[in-house]
């Protein structure tokens, strides 16, 4: 992981991540008797039938925002940066994510720069370093597993009440999306065997 610029007790520690969240079912997991299938209701719209959620931990806080767009790009990348920016106008924000094409994008770290946050990006391929992967395990355990949104604005209104639902007890939050700031050599080595 890259070394954490210093940072005074006052500055906002935030770690951000992009996901796509399709309208028809995630096929989570199910009951059903033994060797019959499992039915789940779609209207099936089709893949291109989602909308993509910025997902922000404000660490800090004990807090996530899941904020809704069309499609993850720089120009919203940017949009994110000045919502975040007059969400925590008060402090410096030390930002940490991925190596997105549009979180490189010049303009997106020029903008970055003119808002006095401090982006950090995390090693490739690191998923585990991102708490606000696990968000979107539990936002998809909660929301799309097993259910059919018949609009856009139906699957953003119920992440909307997920995220207010969940926002309301800050310490299962922390437990949710545990931090991690290194990597366990053994795990690893479990998960990736020679």
């Amino acid at each position: 992981m890259p070394a954490m610029p210093y940072t005074d007790p006052k500055s906002a520690l935030v770690y951000l991540d992009e996901a796509h969240l399709h309208q028809d079912t995630d096929l989570g997991y199910g009951w059903c008797a033994r060797g019959e299938r499992l039915w789940v209701a779609s209207c099936s719209p089709g893949l291109s039938a989602k909308v993509s959620f910025y997902g922000l931990y404000l660490y800090n806080e004990g807090e996530v925002r899941l904020w809704p767009y069309a499609r993850a790009n720089g120009e919203h990348t940017i949009e994110v940066l000045r919502r975040l920016r007059a969400e925590v106008s008060d402090r410096k924000i030390i930002l940490l994510w991925d190596g997105a094409p549009y979180h490189r994008a010049q303009a997106v770290r020029v903008e970055a720069s003119d808002l006095n946050i401090a982006l950090v990006p995390l090693p490739g391929y690191s998923p585990d370093l991102m708490p606000v992967e696990a968000l979107w395990r539990w936002l998809r355990e909660d929301v799309t597993y097993h259910h059919c949104h018949s609009s856009p604005e139906d699957l953003t209104r119920r992440v909307a009440a997920f995220e207010t639902r969940i926002n309301t007890d800050p310490c299962a939050l922390a437990d949710r999306l545990w931090v991690k700031d290194q990597l366990d050599p053994k795990e690893e080595e479990l998960r990736f065997p020679k």
